[in-house]
């Protein structure tokens, strides 16, 4: 059940007519002035996570519906910033067909435009998370570029995140044949998180500043991380920006495996058969990673292809661990002076403060 009519949570709605039948690009599509458009991967099932949702909800819910820190909820907080960009009916999020028992999860895709909501029948990991809402952002908007952002990220200065998410948009109108990450500055060897070399690998790049990927190294630890960071590499954030007919055309030369599940997917969009076809290629797929499945293998392939911006000067964090979240959730421990560049004296929005309920972990 991808794309049932329900407009009270704003799924996308069946249409008439039949999709492209490749995921290559038209013709003679043009890529002058393309829309800037959105997608939230919300779809994950936050399983490590489990525990800590249970202790301060006393029931459980996938992470990303949860408030831990203030009143708004992750997903909450990534469409408020995302829209400080894009706006809302150019943002289309992915959500798996469980969440929906939840009424929580329901409230909070229920303020989404109608349309914009796609359900997976199935978790296959986020290379297919992404492809499907790709799909049918498509149909709607064929000359688009598109940001990439998981649902379960903590961003302090979120004005000046998206000011470097703006600079992506940039720089993919100027070179549409690039797929652009966003790279964060790190504050510490953490061994827990994605590691990017731009460049020739040997030096950094300055904020704002876009390179071609050397390497992805992908939990490295500590050690190996302080000699990353002073090489110059930063976090992967898996935000990318993108040129849509451009991206869809490298994951059809790079994965042909996945590639016949999902241009059935494509044909069958709009029509009578829609749901039962997605729901066959779901059960037939094989979970498919974007940064090790897709992203490691374009920068050792095609690395004209990948490249690298850095953001420096925010603060940001992936909110897969208890770790993670308790630390952001005390600002002066996370907000280490001197350590990075200007930036602002307070929490934006409603993330200032503690933990609701609970207390850290010994």
């Amino acid at each position: 059940m991808s794309c049932e009519t329900a407009s009270d949570i704003g799924l996308v709605p069946r249409r008439s007519g039949c999709a492209e039948a490749s995921l290559a690009p038209a013709g003679n599509e043009s890529f002058s002035r393309p829309r800037r458009c959105g997608i939230v991967l919300a779809a994950g099932d936050g399983v490590r996570l489990r525990p800590l949702v249970e202790r301060l909800r006393g029931k459980a819910l996938p992470k990303q519906y949860v408030s831990f820190v203030g009143t708004r909820s992750m997903l909450e907080h990534t469409f408020s910033r995302v829209e400080r960009l894009i706006p809302a009916n150019r943002l289309f999020t992915v959500v798996a067909r469980d969440h929906l028992r939840h009424g929580e999860a329901r409230r909070q895709l229920k303020s989404r435009p109608k349309g914009r909501v796609v359900i997976q029948p199935l978790n296959r990991d986020t290379l297919p998370g992404l492809l499907l809402p790709l799909l049918h952002l498509r149909r709607l908007y064929p000359d688009s570029m598109v940001a990439v952002f998981p649902a379960d990220h903590y961003v302090r200065e979120e004005d000046r995140f998206m000011r470097f998410v703006s600079l992506a948009f940039d720089g993919v109108e100027r070179h549409p044949e690039r797929v652009a990450l966003l790279g964060i500055e790190p504050d510490g060897p953490e061994s827990e998180y994605g590691y990017v070399l731009p460049g020739g690998g040997n030096q950094p790049i300055h904020s704002g500043e876009m390179a071609q990927v050397y390497r992805f190294v992908e939990k490295p630890d500590a050690k190996r991380a302080e000699e990353l960071i002073h090489l110059g590499a930063l976090w992967s954030t898996s935000v990318l920006v993108f040129h849509t007919a451009a991206f869809l055309a490298l994951v059809e030369r790079k994965l042909t495996g996945i590639l016949s599940d999902f241009l059935r997917i494509e044909e069958a969009l709009g029509m009578p058969e829609e749901n039962r076809v997605i729901e066959e290629a779901y059960r037939r797929m094989m979970p498919l990673n974007l940064s090790r499945d897709f992203l490691e293998i374009l920068a050792s392939d095609e690395p004209s292809s990948l490249s690298v911006l850095a953001a420096r000067g925010v603060t940001w964090s992936d909110w897969g661990s208890e770790r993670r979240i308790f630390e952001a959730a005390r600002p002066a421990a996370a907000w280490r002076k001197g350590e990075r560049h200007a930036r602002e004296d307070k929490v934006e929005g409603d993330e200032a403060g503690t933990m609701r309920g609970i207390s850290a972990p010994g």
